[in-house]
């Protein structure tokens, strides 16, 4: 029986017997094969998400630096179980054929570096540890490695399970039979198709067009496609160039007339959407959808995105136009109670109103006689004496207090006033500027508020 330190040399020797590795610049190239039998080209590896299938597909025959278009189609459309096959026969011709030998030979240092360790390690315990760890590490790559080397894997297996056997005898331990070489199933590979010819990727990229959903997509794709029979004019056949010249034309101008005559569509009924959202006309917007469904009918039902996300304005500006209606009606029942205050608070507001040449001056300290500060504190107290008196409707009620608080600090601003005036005191006269500035203010902000509620509601813009 061979021993320790000669099976690791042998060992080494046949982990370093493969060829160099090989140079990985090009992307993999994979194929989306369809139900229908036909196969599109994904540059790189596709996504599936929910029910859409996402991919870059080359729309040039360059292998350095080809033209790239996100292609977004059906993913009921495509033959899974074909595609799927295909892309792990893609993959594992790419690792074989780029990175394998690099990996293999990674494993054999590490494998050599462990049958070194055992040579100048003399406890006999850790040195069946060292090398059943090895063995492990080897009975496991050729399946995370699609089988690659795998012949030679099995005869390093051999050699290992016979160094095992050893050192279990020379410890008295009995054999085990996890360790017993078994061989892995075959790697069987579809054969990978050659990268597509000029046609083949205009003809790919018209069938991606095709399947396309949205209609902005189906406009790239055809365009990218006549941008290729015009390019490519030596490379294509002659009257096949023009067939799909003019069909790819054709289609072209029919996606932008549809697009257009969407769009002219939902520009007009959008436009009277609003218009009598803001009239409240709940009935000419329930007409307005059934408009939107005729159209959308009428043009051959061809732009399902435009017409959803249409029928959301026009669904947004019923609901405006329904709160807009409950609101007026509520204000027509209330309106008899919105006049009637109106005219309990004319009085004190005209009060209000009247004083704002003299708040102006205790505003500015630009001088207040006396006659016009016991003005103030006459039309002030009156004010609040007759808003005090009023019972003020619900909806108006902050407006109210708004009042109140107005005809408070004018009287405050008046007396603050004179005050300053008889001692001379420059703070107090800007304490009664504040006061003055702020019934000013309350006084504005309180008939703009009544105002508002007064008139009908309408739609807020």
């Amino acid at each position: 029986m061979p021993t320790c330190r000669v099976s690791a040399a042998w060992v080494v020797f046949c982990l370093l017997s493969y060829g160099s590795r090989l140079a990985a610049d090009e992307a993999t190239l994979f194929r989306v094969f369809l139900t229908d039998g036909t196969s599109l080209v994904s540059y790189g590896e596709l996504a599936r998400v929910a029910d859409r299938v996402v991919f870059s597909m080359a729309t040039s025959v360059s292998q350095t630096e080809p033209r790239l278009q996100l292609v977004n189609i059906p993913a009921d459309r495509v033959d899974w179980l074909k595609t799927t096959r295909y892309a792990e026969s893609a993959r594992a011709t790419r690792y074989l054929q780029s990175q394998a030998s690099y990996d293999y030979t990674i494993l054999s240092n590490d494998v050599a570096e462990a049958l070194n360790q055992i040579a100048s390690t003399p406890d006999p315990a850790k040195r069946l540890a060292i090398v059943e760890k090895a063995r492990k590490t080897l009975a496991e790559w050729p399946v995370q490695h699609y089988n690659y080397k795998q012949d030679e894997v099995r005869q390093m297996l051999a050699v290992l399970d016979e160094a095992i056997a050893d050192l279990r005898a020379r410890a008295g331990a009995p054999f085990n039979l996890s360790f017993v070489t078994t061989a892995a199933p075959p790697l069987l590979l579809d054969p990978l198709l050659p990268p597509p010819t000029p046609k083949e990727v205009i003809d790919q990229t018209l069938a991606a067009a095709h399947l396309a959903d949205a209609a902005a997509e189906r406009r790239a794709l055809l365009t990218v496609a006549v941008g290729a029979l015009e390019h490519d004019t030596g490379a294509l056949p002659s009257d096949w160039r023009g067939t799909a010249m003019a069909a790819a034309k054709a289609e072209l101008a029919a996606e932008i007339e549809t697009d257009r005559a969407y769009d002219s569509m939902s520009k007009r009924l959008l436009r009277l959407a609003r218009q009598r959202a803001r009239l409240a006309d709940v009935r000419g917007l329930q007409r307005l959808v059934d408009q939107v469904h005729a159209g959308d009918e009428l043009l051959g039902r061809k732009r399902q995105d435009v017409v959803s996300a249409l029928m959301d304005s026009v669904q947004a500006e019923l609901d405006g136009a329904r709160r807009l209606r409950l609101e007026q009606d509520r204000w027509r029942l209330r309106v008899p109670d919105f006049r009637k205050y109106n005219a309990a608070i004319s009085a004190p507001l005209m009060q209000l109103t009247g004083l704002q040449q003299p708040l102006e001056d205790i505003k500015a300290l630009a001088g207040s006689p006396p006659d016009a500060l016991a003005l103030i504190l006459r039309e002030a107290a009156a004010a609040v004496k007759a808003l005090s008196s009023v019972t003020p409707p619900d909806e108006l009620r902050a407006a109210h207090n708004l009042l109140l608080s107005a005809a408070q600090l004018a009287d405050s601003a008046a007396r603050t006033r004179r005050e300053a005036a008889l001692t001379g005191n420059m703070g107090r006269a800007w304490d009664a500027s504040s006061a003055a500035a702020g019934a000013l203010m309350l006084t504005e902000r309180a008939r703009t508020d009544i105002r508002e509620l007064l008139r009908l509601p309408q739609l807020k813009p």
